[in-house]
């Protein structure tokens, strides 16, 4: 179960490590993410357990900026406070920041990886790992009729709504019911809290996200600073989106394309590199940095746009935690948090189908792979890793054919 950080003596230096081993094999989207994090966190290493775990998966849905990683950051957290929560975001950030980085500096070979037979298995490995957590949470979260047709609900909703707002209402609304519906009973006791973070920390954090999201724009119009200018656009990019990865795309484009810092092929040539790497799509904005017709570039752009864009969401979990861990002490919001971790589960059953398989599975044979793999986790309990090399092979045989 998890513990503290104190009690388990867990360093900064032991969380990169975890992390790090998920950065390079991560790959297949935030909700891939998700599904590895609770596969090495709550199953392997038992930091916590499933109902605290859906909590933080419930919390950073609703915070805007990249879900996976900011769960990944109260993790890390979790075992060696703030600097914990850096070692976890530099550990599953690096390996992708650096291959978009080499990108940048001219691996085009990479530009039309989109199109290989072992990206195409590692987006099976994402389906078998999907699944494997929906199983698992599933049976966790909503061993009742209420909880399961909550889960239900949630994932009609998001297809109807397909959106991050239909996410957001799908939450609000497990929240709703379950706060109404369920009995005290049913909800369970209260999980551990998996962060203990200070309230002073909490303040200054949200004092800094909203002080830096008001005060660029100003010192923006008034200095004629390029570095500046970067820094800016890259933080409003990554404290204004809902719905992770793919949802920033658009707000970046805008900054970076219209006052032609980075050409428009440019920007599509890295999107495709980003899809051929493990860990979190925020990382494009690395290499955005990095191919800037302007100073600053390189790897002092690169570097400067990864941190803009994620200082956001580092500083709104700091800033979240200690009040969060106080309401799902009380009663209302502990059955209230029952009702939310079933939305999550059905969430992550909708997004199981759109788009983690209807991006992946086109044939007989792809649905096979990913069985197979579904079967390697959840039944052989073979690590996610081996899952990967598996469906990676499995994928690129036909090209070697």
């Amino acid at each position: 179960m998890a513990d503290d950080a104190s009690t388990r003596g867990d360093s900064p230096g032991s969380v990169f490590a975890a992390f790090l081993k998920l950065g390079c094999t991560s790959f297949g989207g935030p909700i891939a993410h998700l599904g590895y994090f609770r596969e090495e966190f709550v199953t392997r290493r038992e930091w916590l357990d499933d109902k605290a775990y859906a909590d933080l998966v419930a919390l950073c849905n609703f915070l805007p900026g990249p879900a996976s990683s900011q769960v990944g950051i109260a993790l890390g957290m979790s075992r060696a406070g703030l600097a914990g929560g850096v070692a976890a975001w530099l550990g599953f950030t690096l390996p992708s920041a650096l291959a978009l980085l080499a990108f940048a500096y001219g691996f085009s070979a990479l530009g039309a990886a989109t199109a290989a037979g072992w990206l195409h298995g590692l987006k099976l490995a994402a389906v078998a790992v999907v699944a494997q957590a929906v199983w698992s949470m599933g049976r966790n979260l909503c061993p009742d009729r209420a909880r399961a047709s909550f889960a239900i609900a949630a994932a009609l909703l998001v297809f109807a709504a397909p959106t991050a707002w239909g996410q957001l209402g799908a939450i609000a609304a497990g929240g709703l019911a379950g706060a109404w519906l369920l009995a005290p009973a049913a909800a369970g006791p209260v999980a551990q809290p998996p962060v203990r973070a200070g309230k002073g920390a909490a303040i200054v954090a949200l004092a800094l996200f909203f002080g830096l999201l008001l005060l660029l724009p100003a010192a923006r119009s008034m200095v004629q600073a390029p570095a500046l200018e970067l820094f800016d656009s890259f933080y409003r990019s990554g404290a204004l989106v809902f719905g992770g990865g793919h949802v920033v795309l658009p707000l970046l484009r805008n900054e970076v394309v219209p006052p032609g810092w980075v050409s428009d092929d440019a920007f599509l040539a890295g999107y495709g590199a980003a899809q051929a790497v493990p860990g979190p799509l925020f990382t494009f904005a690395a290499y955005l940095g990095a191919v800037m017709n302007r100073a600053p570039s390189g790897v002092a752009g690169g570097a400067l746009a990864l941190v803009a864009i994620f200082l956001p969401a580092f500083l709104l979990v700091v800033g979240a935690l200690p009040y969060w861990s106080g309401l799902r002490e009380k009663a209302l919001m502990q059955r209230a948090l029952a009702g939310i971790n079933a939305a999550v589960v059905g969430i992550l059953l909708a997004a199981l189908y759109d788009p983690v398989i209807t991006s992946s599975i086109a044939t007989k044979a792809d649905m096979g792979i990913a069985l197979a793999a579904f079967g390697m986790l959840a039944f052989w309990k073979l690590p996610p890793l081996a899952v990967v090399i598996f469906c990676a092979l499995a994928g690129a045989l036909p090209m070697l054919a």
